[in-house]
């Protein structure tokens, strides 16, 4: 099975499990992307394995490799000093490592084809994680703005707001009549003043007057 479709299995197994259950969306988000990190660190151990491997592989195939040359000059060298027999011994054994290295280099070849795909997987694999970090915040936020939501619609389902607004203008109206009672109570302390001081001047011209006429009498006798 390829990394990714490993790793998917395994991702959604998670999130439906979490789903199923219930969870804060804010920890479902945070559980996923803790999972992918280890499905992450997962493939990052599994390619270091497969990189390991081809390196082993093309030891390997490099050293029979080098065995069949070293083969064919111990077959040359024995053929110079007469020894055909030890010659074709040489011949049959640098035969025998050539074609191991020829295998092993079929398989370094195939193997190391794989690796590259797995490389291309894991890059994917670390795009897909680097997005989802950048999402992370914004999901979380919506959900923050939709929690808020919820919360003022429940607040308002909690009050009933005409009322509310009755019993504001019902306080408005009181004030309302407060105050014009204040003002008609102050118009009438004024107009008393105004007849009291008008009084006071009746009073002090027929003062003024008795005195006139008392001094003329006066002055009479």
């Amino acid at each position: 099975m390829r990394i990714l479709d490993r790793i998917g299995v395994i991702l959604r197994a998670n999130l439906n499990d979490l789903l199923t259950r219930a969870e804060d969306p804010e920890k479902i988000i945070n559980q996923t992307l803790i999972d992918m990190r280890q499905a992450q660190y997962e493939a990052r151990m599994e390619v270091a394995q497969a990189i390991a491997e081809g390196k082993k592989l093309e030891r390997d195939y490099l050293e029979q490799a080098t065995d069949s040359e070293a083969w064919l000059v111990k077959a040359e060298k024995s053929l110079e000093q007469g020894r055909e027999d030890l010659a074709r011994e040489a011949l049959k054994r640098k035969t025998a490592s050539f074609d191991l290295s020829v295998g092993l280099k079929e398989q370094f070849d195939a193997h190391e084809s794989m690796v590259d795909k797995l490389k291309v997987q894991l890059r994917a694999l670390d795009a897909k994680i680097n997005d989802a970090e950048r999402k992370r915040q914004i999901i979380i936020a919506r959900q923050k703005r939709l929690e808020a939501q919820e919360s003022i619609a429940g607040a308002m389902g909690y009050t009933d707001t005409r009322k509310a607004f009755e019993a504001f203008e019902r306080m408005e109206d009181k004030v309302d009549q407060m105050e014009d009672r204040l003002a008609a109570e102050a118009e009438l302390i004024d107009e008393l003043s105004l007849d009291e001081e008008f009084a006071a001047l009746e009073t002090d011209s027929r003062v003024e007057d008795e005195l006139a006429a008392l001094k003329a009498k006066l002055a009479e006798s």
